[in-house]
């Protein structure tokens, strides 16, 4: 796929990646090839009782990590798993876009992951994304210590 994504970013190794929040309008220019998408997934019962709108499902492929606001990943595993299948999809040239309710903190928490696997340090993964996507990404201890568990001991 030739037409990079509006609003997409460059992670370090050069790799384009689009983050964004799901609140905001679906960008002009091309769609997806593929979203990472956290959250509550469609099809699993609600956790809350404010859930009364439909579930959104792209149009594309996607996959959907759950994964409650201001938190980590239900299933650390499951969820690193998807990270890196998103991180090659987009390496080999497919257009994706990885969202959240946001796009600050969950969001964020993937790319700064994702810094990580396109060769970025560890220790310096959120203070890379902060610098090249958004101020406030990563916004909890929890989300910045999760980036650590991915790059020391998911990929150790």
């Amino acid at each position: 796929m030739s037409d990079q994504l509006t609003g997409a970013i460059q992670l370090p190794d050069g790799t384009p990646l689009r983050g964004r929040g799901r609140r905001e309008p679906l960008p002009a220019g091309p769609l997806p090839g593929y979203g990472l998408y956290l959250g509550h997934p469609p099809g699993l019962p609600a956790r809350r009782l404010l859930r009364r709108q439909p579930a959104w499902r792209p149009d594309w492929p996607s996959d959907w990590v759950d994964w409650p606001d201001f938190r980590t990943p239900r299933d650390d595993r499951s969820a690193a798993a998807l990270i890196e299948h998103a991180y090659r999809l987009a390496r080999s040239g497919e257009r994706v876009e990885v969202a959240c309710m946001g796009g600050t903190g969950r969001t964020g928490t993937v790319i700064a992951c994702m810094a990580v696997l396109a060769g970025h340090p560890v220790a310096d993964a959120v203070g890379w994304t902060r610098r090249n996507y958004r101020p406030r990404a990563v916004e909890t201890r929890g989300q910045r210590r999760w980036v650590g568990w991915f790059g020391t001991e998911y990929l150790g």
